[in-house]
């Protein structure tokens, strides 16, 4: 997740905020916010932080494996797949300490004659959509990073398949939990997912208990969320107020919530650094925070997670295969390594989300501080599909007119 380096930055004492007046957005709802979050990062070719060289036999067949024990904690055996595997995903899944650092340093170890690259576009999926339009060339194996939204987007944008379908061939993918399959076809494979809900200071705020509740004067201008054009957790909050409110309700809502003072900002980052700076005592984020903020010298009373309605709101990561995937073999193996119990214990502690397969404990610190709603809650595909643009647009309206 792009937060886990924005708080690294964050302690280190760097503050930018990029303030919205309004909402500049210009997607129709189906772009990713969590990519777009990230397309202010470095685009193109990325993974320098990984082991780019230290694997062997780039581009070769037929490797061995090495029968040794590795990082994972399981024996490598022979690997029928091998050569390079291009992984587009978005720029904070890669670098120094992330979850995709050290599933291509696994994965690499697991599979001789194996080399993982990261491309990182700065347009996420939408870049591949185009391509796709364009009748050019898709330059990668696998997508990490999708979710429900940009699903939609991709069916809806082309008329051929940008993935293909691999859940019935994909060995774990049983294991995965059912309330976070969101593909019906099978194209798009969760790997983790995040529960949005509020994080607050208790010193300054009592927990509101419901959505109508904050609407109460009590919380005027106390709240800050992200603009749901540009924003995962802003957009999955707003999806969140129209399962309560209702397709009928919710632009009503949202312009008692706009009269209360809710504050809209670009994205996550600049939303968690204008709480962080004490600006509001409430902001919309992931009920996983107090995995990272935690510890004896911590105000946990600033720390605290509150779940609207007993909710928090289902945000699945999803990967997905390319259909002109060059080596769908090792793609395969590759999302096949990632549902195994390790790789989701490593992911959801580097991503701090939680894992998407059953069982799967990351540590102790983990259980104790990663909160899951008494009720998760999400749309389905088949709800957001011809729905969820239609809702981004009348929001962004209503919003940036107020």
């Amino acid at each position: 997740m792009q937060r886990r380096r924005f708080i690294r930055r964050a302690g280190a004492g760097v503050a930018g905020l990029t303030l919205l007046a309004g909402c500049t957005g210009s997607n129709d709802g189906g772009g990713s916010g969590q990519n777009a979050s990230n397309s202010s990062n470095a685009s193109g070719t990325d993974g320098s932080e990984g082991a780019n060289g230290t694997a062997s036999g780039n581009g070769t067949t037929g490797g061995s494996g090495t029968n040794a024990t590795n990082e994972t904690g399981t024996t490598t055996g022979s690997a029928s797949s091998s050569g390079t595997l291009t992984v587009a995903t978005y720029s904070s899944f890669t670098g120094e300490d992330t979850a995709g650092n050290w599933l291509k340093s696994a994965f690499e170890a697991e599979y001789a004659d194996t080399t993982v690259e990261f491309v990182t576009p700065e347009n996420g999926v939408n870049q591949y959509i185009q391509r796709a339009k364009q009748g050019a060339p898709i330059d990668a194996d696998v997508y990490v990073g999708l979710n429900t939204s940009e699903l939609v987007r991709v069916s809806q944008q082309l008329d051929s398949a940008l993935f293909q379908s691999v859940g019935d061939g994909l060995d774990r993918a049983d294991t995965v939990k059912d309330s976070l399959r969101v593909d019906p076809k099978g194209r798009a494979i969760p790997y983790d997912t995040g529960y949005i809900s509020l994080v607050y200071n208790e010193e300054e705020v009592q927990e509101p208990q419901t959505f109508e509740s904050l609407l109460e004067s009590r919380y005027e201008g106390d709240l800050i969320t992200q603009n749901a054009q540009q924003s995962d957790p802003g957009r999955a909050f707003l999806l969140w107020s129209i399962i309560t409110q209702g397709e009928d309700g919710y632009l009503d809502y949202w312009e008692q919530l706009v009269g209360n003072g809710v504050n809209v900002l670009s994205d996550w980052e600049p939303a968690y650094q204008a709480y962080m700076d004490d600006e509001a005592p409430m902001v919309v984020s992931y009920s996983t925070d107090q995995v990272f903020y935690h510890g004896p010298d911590v105000n946990m009373a600033k720390h605290q997670i509150g779940f609207l309605n007993d909710q928090g709101y289902a945000n699945p990561e999803t990967m997905a295969l390319f259909s002109d995937a060059e080596n769908p073999d090792l793609a395969r193996r590759f999302m096949e390594f990632v549902l195994t119990e390790n790789a989701q214990s490593k992911i959801a502690v580097k991503n701090v989300q939680f894992p998407a397969v059953e069982g799967v404990t990351p540590s102790e610190e983990f259980a104790k501080y990663a909160k899951e709603p008494p009720e998760p809650v999400t749309f389905s595909y088949d709800e957001l599909a011809g729905s969820v643009g239609t809702w981004v647009e009348e929001w962004a309206r209503l919003v940036a007119g107020a």
